[in-house]
């Protein structure tokens, strides 16, 4: 028996007939999806940067196997060890203390690399807090003796903290993206929904909200508690929703008094369906082309806030906290080339990511 297909897009056009027919409901593009990612793809600088961005994200969160100053696999008297996952104490590979092992003294190294032993270190054989204690230049030392791009003022690995300063930023960038986003859609769509005095004391409130000193509040918090990821988040998060909910009510007033949305209100439809269900998906197009913007400004504004020393404690992996020790140490010029290289390469592939999104959702190419 032939299988029956849809008549969706992929099935009229006759490619992966069956492969898409049968993926779950959740799993399938509508028709405008699929046209929007073809148009997408006619871009190749945003296609290319797309793929590059997601590379290095992707690599970024296995940043431990890549650079780290434990090893990822030590074979010591016929036996497997994997210091990565589990703190061994020295005296397991023939030290004289109980505490953990440092891989890096010359005796334990030594030690492993003896007879039948082999130890096996990231490419990147350094830590982003670890310090180097047998360095033979004072910090912060040019690029050369182990260190690919130099050590910092405190002889820790430059590269290191770029590796994992870059999927800090990332992740903070999308976990406040994510909150501003959420928190933007359903400001501006209950604001678009409802209109009247709902829309005018909203409005009210954000003029209000927003004239805020957003710097003098993160000032005054940063001198109060502790600064770290979880107050920033809940500091930057009060103010990031507001552009997007701008967006978000227009494309609600457009569409509430039209004819599909009378049809689902007369049907007996609720609210909250009619909002999410059929108004929500047609506003959508503001939100996604926004949102690698939105990324590259979250990356940053905790950049900026690290430089001025009001973002997250001195020995987290920054790229602020990097500049910042560029500006104080003028002759160390590796400090400042490399973050600002870094800092470039991802607004660059971010904003060539949004501008193909952009043509993309451009409603006049439908």
């Amino acid at each position: 028996m032939r299988a029956k297909h849809c008549h969706c897009l992929p099935c009229r056009k006759g490619r992966n007939r069956v492969a898409y027919c049968t993926m779950p409901r959740f799993l399938r593009f509508s028709p405008l999806a699929l046209r929007r990612w073809r148009r997408f793809k006619t871009n190749p600088r945003g296609l290319a940067s797309l793929w590059i961005f997601s590379a290095l994200f992707l690599l970024s969160l296995v940043a431990e196997v890549i650079s780290n100053d434990k090893p990822l696999v030590v074979h010591y008297e016929g036996k497997l060890y994997y210091p990565l996952l589990i703190t061994y104490p020295e005296t397991t590979f023939g030290g004289e203390f109980f505490t953990e092992t440092d891989y890096k003294d010359p005796d334990i190294l030594k030690n492993l690399r003896s007879g039948a032993n082999w130890v096996v270190f990231p490419p990147n054989p350094h830590g982003y807090a670890s310090i180097d204690l047998h360095a033979t230049r004072p910090a912060p030392a040019s690029p050369g003796d182990g260190h690919l791009l130099g050590t910092d003022d405190r002889a820790r690995d430059v590269l290191a903290r770029l590796i994992y300063g870059f999927r800090l930023s990332v992740l903070f960038a999308l976990a406040l993206t994510a909150i501003g986003v959420t928190v933007g859609i359903l400001a501006g769509a209950v604001q678009g929904y409802f209109g009247g005095r709902v829309d005018l004391w909203l409005q009210r409130f954000m003029e209000i909200w927003g004239s805020m000193p957003e710097l003098y509040l993160l000032i005054i918090f940063a001198g109060i508690f502790n600064p770290g990821i979880p107050l920033l988040l809940i500091l930057l998060s009060l103010f990031g929703w507001m552009s997007l909910a701008d967006y978000v009510r227009a494309e609600f007033l457009r569409a509430r008094n039209m004819v599909y949305v009378k049809a689902a209100r007369a049907m007996g439809a609720s609210d909250g369906a009619i909002m999410f269900r059929h108004l929500l998906p047609n506003a959508m197009t503001p939100v996604i082309t926004f949102l690698p913007f939105r990324i590259s400004s979250s990356i940053l504004a905790l950049t900026s806030l690290d430089f001025l020393g009001l973002g997250v404690p001195p020995t987290t992996p920054s790229l602020g906290e990097l500049l910042h020790q560029g500006k104080g140490n003028i002759e160390a010029w590796w400090l400042s080339l490399s973050t600002f290289i870094t800092l470039v390469a991802m607004l660059l592939l971010l904003n060539f990511i949004g501008e193909a999104l952009r043509d993309a959702m451009d409603p006049r190419k439908e």
